[in-house]
């Protein structure tokens, strides 16, 4: 195993919100080998999730956090998961994500989004990478990564979001997801993020 293997090994990666994001999110840290994703989430799957979302037919009405772990073991059986089902709010997140090394905001609501940043940058040592629009489909170079300063990774289009545009997509989700796990890996292996 080489070193950045390794780091990734001994990683742990706290994702708040398992929808289109987070899901996504998720899977390709473990598909990258990150030692332990602490996920969370108090949905449960719904039939309008599984046209952006990394779940099943069969796993509609189960809670996310256990659908998604089942998914998980499936694509990397050596990955730790805890799980927390139920709503993340400003007064629980520093315990459920105290262990973990970067956090990815993957919440659809602006209220949620910012709550969690604003309690990680204030109350927290890790570094946070959040999302700001990406709703829709269309130009994909569009979503880009920027550093807003030393924890705060910001990925998106800073324009479209679920307010102006209803009509959600896999791909274009999947991109600003991809972003996120690829900041996140960035600051995991090298302590930075390449802008």
């Amino acid at each position: 195993m080489n070193e950045k293997q390794e780091k990734l090994k001994n990683a742990t990666v706290g994702i708040a919100g398992l929808g289109g994001l987070g899901s996504v999110v998720a899977v390709a840290l473990a598909r990258a080998s990150v030692g332990r994703l602490i996920i969370a989430d108090f949905d449960k799957v719904d039939q309008s999730n599984l046209n952006r979302q990394h779940y099943f037919v069969d796993q509609i009405g189960q809670p996310k956090v256990a659908a998604l772990t089942e998914n998980l073991r499936r694509i990397n059986p050596n990955v730790e998961i805890t799980g927390f089902d139920g709503r993340l709010t400003a007064d629980n997140i520093r315990e459920i994500f105290a262990d973990a090394d970067v956090i990815a905001e993957c919440f659809d609501k602006t209220d949620q989004k910012q709550m969690i940043v604003e309690t990680v940058l204030t109350k927290m040592h890790q570094p946070i990478v959040t999302v700001s629009g990406l709703a829709g489909y269309g130009n994909s170079n569009a979503i880009i990564t920027r550093r807003i300063n030393g924890r705060l990774i910001l990925v998106g289009d800073g324009e479209s979001g679920i307010d102006t545009n209803s009509f959600l997509t896999a791909a274009r989700v999947g991109i600003a997801a991809c972003h996120q796990a690829n900041a996140i890996l960035e600051l995991l292996i090298d302590g930075k993020v390449k802008i």
